[in-house]
């Protein structure tokens, strides 16, 4: 299938530079390999820049509150379980306003593909620190640094139980492709970490600055069936950060727990209020 396909006409504002660019390339490169047909595909965000993902692709798309993106794909799912749901989603929007949505999509397995845009900093709001920004890290409102260590999505999400725990680089638009492709096809939640530079309000964590660091697990001979292995991985930054697949297990997925699904999507069902009324009346 062609990316293009995915392709639409809505003007895209993000800054120049934007590591957005690089994933909303890796996202029509995945769901073409997928082949998946774009009526069959629906994106799932909250607010952010990386929010914004859904706008400028080519099929079904949700644009929720902040921090309420997974909350609205679970729904979406339990609703119509035949669609490949992808959860676009930042740092603030996920760790911030959506941490304990994100605490139990996980712990619940429901199959959705979350991808995770870092930038670690607030890029719609203007740079404000982030859950996931580095001790440290001067902001506009922090001038002399943050003051609070920032959270390790790839170690949280190993900690609650996920079952595909991946990170990927968009400035490595060709590797995140795959992972993503593999996200999907994986059954049950699949959590994927993007490191996404953000040129206008994060002056460390640059393009230069990760490519001098970031290295491949797979090529490095990381085997994702070893959860022991992955934790002690899931604690490597600085001089050298790891991409790929961390740890992935199959396990049963939310939506397989429902007997009620197990004939088809709800959405397909013909519905009839007569059963509400008679209870209502009684």
């Amino acid at each position: 299938m062609d990316p293009k396909i995915f392709n639409n006409d809505f003007e895209n504002k993000w800054c120049p530079g934007c590591g957005n660019f690089g994933i909303l390339e890796a996202m029509k490169k995945a769901l073409a390999q997928l082949d998946l047909d774009p009526t069959r595909a629906c994106l799932i965000s909250g607010i952010g820049q990386g929010g914004k993902t859904p706008h400028f692709l080519n099929c079904n798309g949700f644009h929720g509150l902040h921090g309420r993106a997974l909350p609205v794909a679970t729904g979406a799912l339990l609703a119509n379980h035949d669609l490949r749901i992808i959860v676009n989603t930042g740092d603030g929007d996920c760790f911030g306003e959506g941490g304990n949505h994100f605490m139990h999509a996980v712990r619940k397995n429901v199959n959705l593909t979350v991808l995770m845009h870092n930038n670690k900093v607030f890029g719609l709001t203007k740079g404000q620190p982030s859950p996931t920004s580095d001790l440290g890290m001067p902001t506009k409102i922090q001038p002399g640094g943050t003051m609070a260590p920032g959270l390790n999505p790839v170690a949280l999400a190993l900690a609650l139980g996920g079952g595909f725990v991946a990170r990927g680089f968009s400035g490595q638009p060709d590797h995140l492709a795959g992972l993503i492709k593999a996200g999907v096809e994986h059954r049950g939640l699949s959590f994927i970490e993007i490191l996404q530079p953000c040129p206008s309000f994060n002056k460390v964590n640059t393009y230069q600055w990760y490519s001098q660091r970031v290295y491949d697990l797979q090529e490095a001979g990381h085997s994702a069936d070893a959860p022991d292995e992955a934790w002690t991985k899931a604690k490597e930054w600085g001089d050298k950060i790891p991409l790929g697949l961390f740890y992935a297990h199959q396990a049963p997925s939310y939506t397989d727990k429902f007997p009620s699904l197990k004939d088809g999507p709800l959405v397909d069902r013909t519905y009839s209020p007569d059963p509400l009324r008679a209870l209502l009346g009684a």
